[in-house]
């Protein structure tokens, strides 16, 4: 359903008399189907996180196509609908002068147009995520960051998507926040019938959460491997890295 096809992407950098192009990735190329968790899992600097701006259509490419149901993910109308997302800066994902109902509003106001509905959606996207209709007048330095990642998913299944990208969406909390994050995320893909994009640099949340790994390296695709195989790596780079955050 998402279609990722010969992607390049780079920066420009330097100051005005010497620019110079710094290139993030390279030829990326891969499948993402309906239902289907999958993960990509590098370190910083590694260009998973632009992969992931791309894949939302925030950015374009330089070369390559990105498709949803063979359409550009750069159309606003592609991505209603089809692909949302999570971030890992939840005190900036929502404006700090909006209340939780008026953060929530933004998605729901094109979906739908009587207000009845959309307050009912709300609540209903609330109770999912553990939280309830109570929440709807705080501000978000009134929530704690747990409740703040929640509204953020609520926020996101709001558009009912195929897809969610969740760009470290767990990796700014506490563990045991992270740990009811996750549990979470994964009652609400059972019960929604979609699939994530998970992006981190946890190993350990990936293999939970995902139903195969992607290993991000330098702007490119090291190695994909199903979550049951982890142990089976072949390329040198990704043993070290599952040595390294296995320790």
């Amino acid at each position: 359903m998402l279609r990722v096809e010969g992607v390049c992407k780079s920066y420009s950098k330097g100051g005005w008399f010497r620019k110079r192009q710094q290139q993030v990735l390279y030829d990326i190329s891969f499948d993402w189907n309906q239902g289907e968790c999958l993960g990509i899992i590098g370190e910083s600097g590694s260009g998973k996180s632009t992969l992931g701006r791309l894949l939302l259509g925030i950015e374009k490419p330089d070369r390559g196509n990105i498709t949803f149901a063979g359409k550009p993910v750069t159309d606003r109308r592609t991505r209603m609908g089809g692909i949302s997302a999570v971030f890992q800066d939840y005190t900036s994902s929502i404006n700090p002068f909006y209340t939780v109902e008026q953060a929530m509003l933004e998605p729901l106001q094109l979906a739908m147009k009587e207000q009845k509905m959309r307050e009912s959606k709300m609540e209903g996207l609330l109770v999912q995520v553990g939280l309830d209709a109570s929440y709807l007048p705080k501000y978000p330095h009134e929530l704690s960051g747990g409740e703040a990642q929640r509204v953020c998913i609520a926020r996101a299944l709001a558009t009912e998507p195929a897809c969610i990208v969740l760009d470290e969406a767990i990796s700014s909390l506490d563990g045991s926040v992270q740990t009811q994050v996750l549990e979470l995320l994964k009652s609400l893909r059972t019960s929604h019938g979609m699939g994530y994009i998970f992006i981190t640099h946890d190993i350990q949340a990936a293999s939970y959460l995902c139903d195969s790994v992607m290993i991000f390296r330098s702007g490119q695709i090291e190695e994909m491997i199903q979550v049951e195989r982890l142990g089976d790596v072949q390329s040198l780079y990704a043993k070290e890295l599952l040595r390294k955050i296995m320790v």
